[in-house]
């Protein structure tokens, strides 16, 4: 029988499970919709050696083909040269119940795992035509187990698949694919970061924007990809070939993983890429508005996310589709952590009320599957909701401490009142955590992201340069607790060039050795620069691509940075997985066998808001390799050099030595221990404006 006849016999077919299954039988497709009066599968299937597809309609029939709110039938084939979605009909009335249904759309399904391929730039047809497809698992993973490196010991390095190696620098064969990340991992390898956290990797269109580059009058692209048409479908335009999209992806994540490189996702479940009711109708909205989004009184989309839609993420069918998206990456997929975009949303109720104990933060929480994937909340949302330290009291979910960056960017700026918060955060954002039980380790540090300035923009930029973006520079954050440090733009004098360079060693000290754990922006650790833009969304072109040239460039920084990695890893001091002990010594005074935190002078502090040096001892409280006592030096003034004594080594006998100092070139800035010269007791240490120096004495 052909493949023809067989796709024109159809059974019932099953409720559950959503999506397409293969059984025995044949394959079963089930959607669900609570509101739609009519349902028709639209299939385009391409007959041996044909080039055009041959179009099959099969409406649903209400009585035989649905089961409560599901939508099911059975076709008895087993081929899968066909694309498929789904026609729904039913009210259109935004003034009555938010329903928009139109049944010249071609709906993709949720729980599609594939799109049809296409290559990055070209048109999308969500919407349009039947873009689901059905893909058989196959893949040989080689006995792949996840990693699992303890979050005491992971270092995460966000990236952009497209971004990294896209420019020609990078000297990859297959530039700007996944293909490309696979031969970059030596070199990620030799950095020694243990995770890559991926910016979006689902399917979206990159075609979506309405801006235009104000010079060439080009339509920019939509390069960061958060406005997802799927959470299941991988981006095929991010493939070599993207017709073996998801082969090309797995085969990435394997080779991470033979690194020992574990691999986290950027997830998008807080809106989605269908937009307001201007926006294109891809699925969720003409499968069921009222259900997938959130809507006002007026039915108006509730827009937390700032992209003009808010997913209703606390409803059980939405929670569902997560859960299962979720499970997905991580048993098919061999996906070892996700990072939440905007997650204060997932605990919003269908009302947008901020909830006491979210259903969706508890599912992902409790899920079996899930128990051993890592979980990153970026723990605020578009509306104003700043969750960091409030996310959730479950210890399995870590969060991006946005006050970490906050905090060290200002006294890194030289303002008041900066070190008692600076402390905070060099010792593990107790205040954020502790309460709830929680450790150090639910703090995810990071300084710069995708979302803002380059390290490198940070120290050259005190105002944002985004008039590339179309928008007049009205778009991206304007408190970007940045300083030029003395002259705006990256040309500069020898002398500012030079500051410059100090700040940025002494952030990266500041990263790498706070408690908590370090996440660092991709190209960061050689100097990247968008040129001042701090909003880089729609650049796909040299500003958002990294300059692999500045890798020889810049090596003198990324020494430094590579150094500083390599210290963090060897030194459990800069690890812990509880916070500082604090005791009560025989004067009554309390006090930490652990840290001593100082001002100029051993065993005086100053916490006042015009005070901008800080120094603090990490005393290592077990023998071992690797057991040594660090003493840091910070200089947060504009202006003045900072005189700082250094306390006795904790035994007699023992010598400190200066192994890193951010204000001398390298090499010289960072020695090995065997290398450095000891540091005199009876000698002040001399600190310039931002810099810093560490000295390491052996237990």
């Amino acid at each position: 029988m052909s493949t023809q006849k067989r796709l024109n016999i159809r059974k019932r077919g099953y409720p559950l499970p959503g999506g397409v299954i293969r059984l025995e039988e044949g394959i079963n497709f089930a959607i669900f919709s609570r509101h739609a009066t009519r349902v028709t599968l639209v299939i385009d299937h391409w007959p041996k050696g044909t080039k055009l597809p041959v179009r099959h309609e099969f409406e649903l029939d209400p009585a035989e083909n649905r089961t409560g709110d599901m939508w099911h039938i059975l076709l008895t084939t087993h081929q899968q040269n066909f694309s498929y979605g789904y026609r729904i009909d039913g009210p259109s009335d935004l003034s009555g119940k938010g329903l928009v249904y139109d049944n010249e759309k071609i709906l993709i399904d949720p729980y599609s795992h594939a799109l049809l391929p296409r290559k990055w730039g070209d048109p999308a047809e969500y919407g349009q035509k039947p873009c689901c497809r059905i893909v058989t698992h196959d893949f040989d993973w080689k006995n792949d187990r996840p990693p699992k490196i303890p979050l005491s010991e992971t270092i995460i390095y966000e990236l952009h698949i497209r971004g990294f190696t896209k420019n020609s620098s990078s000297g990859v064969a297959a530039p700007g694919t996944y293909q490309g990340i696979i031969e970059k991992i030596p070199y990620l390898k030799d950095l020694g970061i243990t995770a890559v956290e991926l910016m979006p990797v689902t399917e979206f269109d990159e075609n979506d924007t309405v801006f235009h580059d104000p010079d060439t009058g080009e339509r920019l692209k939509n390069f960061w990809g958060y406005n997802p048409v799927s959470f299941f479908a991988i981006n095929s335009g991010y493939a070599n070939d993207p017709a073996q999209a998801l082969n090309e992806f797995k085969s990435m994540v394997l080779a991470l993983h033979q690194a020992g490189i574990e691999v986290f996702l950027d997830m998008v479940y807080n809106h989605t890429g269908e937009g307001g009711y201007d926006g294109a109708t891809s699925s969720f909205r003409g499968i069921d508005n009222p259900i997938y989004y959130l809507l006002d009184e007026e039915y108006n989309y509730l827009n937390f996310s700032g992209c003009g839609n808010t997913m209703n993420c606390n409803h059980p069918v939405v929670r569902d589709l997560i859960r299962e998206s979720l499970r997905y990456w991580v048993t098919e997929m061999h996906i070892d952590g996700f990072r939440f975009d905007l997650a204060s949303i997932l605990g919003r109720d269908q009302q947008g009320k901020v909830l006491p104990n979210p259903p969706m933060i508890e599912v992902i929480g409790e899920d079996p599957v899930l128990r051993d994937t890592k979980m990153i909340a970026e723990a605020w949302d578009a509306a104003g909701l700043y969750q960091v330290g409030s996310f959730s009291t479950d210890p399995r979910w870590a969060e991006w401490n946005g006050r970490f960056r906050d905090d060290v960017r200002s006294f890194m700026l030289g303002a008041k009142n900066t070190i008692t918060h600076l402390a905070t955060r060099i010792a593990g954002s107790s205040d954020l955590y502790q309460s709830s039980g929680r450790g150090p380790l639910c703090s995810i540090n990071f300084l710069t992201s995708h979302d803002g300035f380059t390290l490198r923009d940070l120290v050259s930029f005190d105002q944002k340069r985004n008039r590339a973006n179309g928008e007049n520079n009205r778009d991206g954050d304007n408190h970007n607790l940045s300083w030029n440090s003395g002259r705006e733009g990256l040309h500069c004098s020898a002398r500012i060039r030079q500051l410059r360079l100090r700040r940025l060693k002494t952030f990266t000290v500041l990263l790498l050795f706070s408690q908590g754990v370090p996440m660092i922006c991709a190209g960061d650790e050689f100097g990247r620069t968008q040129n001042g833009n701090n909003n880089a969304w729609c650049q796909d072109n040299q500003t958002s691509w990294l300059d692999w040239s500045l890798l020889e460039k810049n090596k003198e920084f990324h020494r430094f940075f590579k150094k500083c990695i390599t210290l963090r890893k060897k030194h459990s001091v800069f690890r812990r997985e509880d916070f500082f002990q604090h005791m009560d010594n025989l004067s009554g005074k309390e006090f930490s066998p652990e840290v001593a935190w100082q001002y100029l002078t051993p065993g005086i502090q100053n916490w006042s808001a015009n005070c901008h040096g800080l120094a603090f001892l990490l005393r290592a409280t077990t023998a071992g390799e690797g057991a040594s006592d660090f003493f840091i030096m910070l200089n947060g003034n504009r202006h003045q050099t900072l005189q700082f004594k250094a306390p006795e080594p904790q035994k007699k006998g023992r010598a400190w030595y200066r192994i890193i100092d951010t204000a001398v070139n390298s090499p010289r800035d960072f020695l090995s221990l065997d290398g450095a010269i000891p540091h005199s007791a009876r000698k002040n240490v001399s600190i310039p404006p931002f810099g810093c120096v560490v000295l390491q004495s052996d237990f």
